[in-house]
């Protein structure tokens, strides 16, 4: 089988690679030519995503994986698409599906009746948008007949970057096809394409899950992802009261999360990263009236400015011409990713209280910080005040003598254990300030 890989992203990359290893060749299309071309070497475009480099260049060498510029092309001779281009979210919340409309267009171009094309969106989408904009799209450009003389379903990625190649294999794939014939299409290539871990927690076996409606498959996606954001947004709402009242939230979590019914995740300094903080919104632009999601995400953006409040509290009530260093610009640990980053916002606020801001990541070099307009930071340089943003390993092993001159410490991870740290003032989100009670 011949597919076309359209968007070699840090998903669709790992992606094509996994349908060139299971014994199909693969074309990855992609708008970028530097992309492209590091692909044709066989060299991952990206670092960190656990055995893409070794794969690519075994597949590139075995003549199952290319690349190309020329997305309407490589569709015209593969018999399956697979598109894993970005869909971005607008200031107002809007998705603006300017770079999938023109992958779209390119598609239909590329479309050959011969072919009995199989197209698969895997790009997290509003619920009925495969049906309504893109079968539309592809039948007015290439003049063809979906369920006819292509087939098109969505069935949503599901997997992290970093560790993709796993996930694939740990999670039932999801589909969902404008029919019946383009659903059992979509089966059976992803059941050739991907292998499954045995998983005995599941209702019913690993592997690919037919959802009867390409809007279910949409919708499964969103679901996931807004329970998230909603499960954090409580989390974090409860860790607002807990401090307040001389608690600590988590040990009540741990205590709650021991009776089988409770799920309660962790609070945090921010919610980062292209998935929980854009697919509730997205979910929002189908149901306006969802206001426990409304509620939960206001929640969520709303916790780097706490944090840096929590920091002013400690600090005396005024930042002003004081050195604070933001740790981490990732938007979680071990990814190097700022995508919806809470650095940002919490960089906005400090300056916003007249603090001298100041950045660091284990994974990111002053370059690359800078090009943020961030002032790098590096350990053993005076400060005065710190904030753990991102939960890297690293932070876990800090000590007073990596932060000279330290007054207050804020852990917006619960990363930090605060003995390492004598003489400073630690606080913890979702922890009560001891030295705030004691006085």
């Amino acid at each position: 089988m011949n597919v076309t890989v359209v968007g070699l992203g840090k998903i669709g990359l790992p992606l094509a690679v996994q349908f060139a290893r299971s014994g199909m060749t693969v074309i990855g299309a992609d708008t970028n030519p530097a992309v492209v071309d590091l692909v044709n070497a066989g060299q991952e475009p990206f670092p960190g995503e656990a055995h893409l480099g070794d794969y690519l260049a075994e597949c590139v060498a075995a003549g199952t994986m290319s690349a190309t510029t020329d997305t309407a092309d490589a569709v015209s001779r593969s018999h399956a698409v697979v598109v894993v281009v970005p869909l971005f979210v607008d200031a107002d919340a809007r998705p603006d599906f300017g770079w999938m409309d023109s992958a779209t267009e390119a598609i239909g171009r590329g479309l050959r009746s011969e072919n009995q094309t199989l197209v698969c969106y895997e790009t997290t989408l509003p619920v009925g948008t495969t049906r309504t904009r893109w079968k539309p799209m592809l039948e007015h450009v290439s003049g063809l007949v979906e369920g006819v003389d292509f087939d098109l379903v969505f069935s949503p990625e599901r997997v992290l970057t970093g560790r993709v190649f796993a996930d694939l294999r740990r999670y039932p794939k999801l589909v969902g096809g404008l029919g019946d014939r383009g659903a059992h299409r979509a089966v059976s290539f992803y059941e050739q394409a991907l292998q499954f871990d045995e998983r005995v927690d599941l209702s019913r076996a690993n592997g690919v899950w037919d959802l009867g409606s390409a809007e279910a498959a949409e919708m499964a996606k969103l679901a996931e992802t807004t329970y998230r954001d909603v499960n954090i947004g409580l989390a974090n709402q409860f860790a607002r009261f807990a401090a307040a009242n001389g608690i600590d939230i988590h040990k009540v979590i741990e205590a709650s999360n021991s009776q089988p019914y409770s799920h309660l995740h962790q609070p945090g300094m921010s919610v980062g990263g292209h998935c929980i903080p854009v697919y509730p919104r997205l979910y929002l632009w189908n149901d306006p009236d969802a206001t426990v999601v409304r509620a939960a995400r206001a929640a969520n953006a709303g916790m780097p400015a706490y944090t840096v409040g929590l920091a002013a509290a400690a600090a005396g009530g005024d930042l002003s011409g004081k050195r604070v260093v933001v740790l981490g610009a990732a938007y979680r640990g071990g990814a190097k990713e700022t995508a919806f980053s809470g650095v940002f916002a919490a960089v906005d606020e400090l300056a916003a209280r007249g603090a001298v801001v100041l950045v660091h990541d284990p994974l990111y070099t002053d370059a690359e910080l800078a090009r943020h307009g961030w002032a790098p930071y590096h350990l053993g340089e005076p400060v005065d005040v710190a904030i753990v943003h991102t939960d890297h390993a690293e932070y876990a092993a800090l000590t007073a003598a990596d932060l000279p001159d330290l007054a207050v410490l804020v852990d917006g991870r619960a990363r930090i254990d605060p003995a390492r740290f004598p003489g400073v003032r630690v606080v913890t989100v979702g922890k009560p300030d001891l030295m705030a009670t004691e006085a």
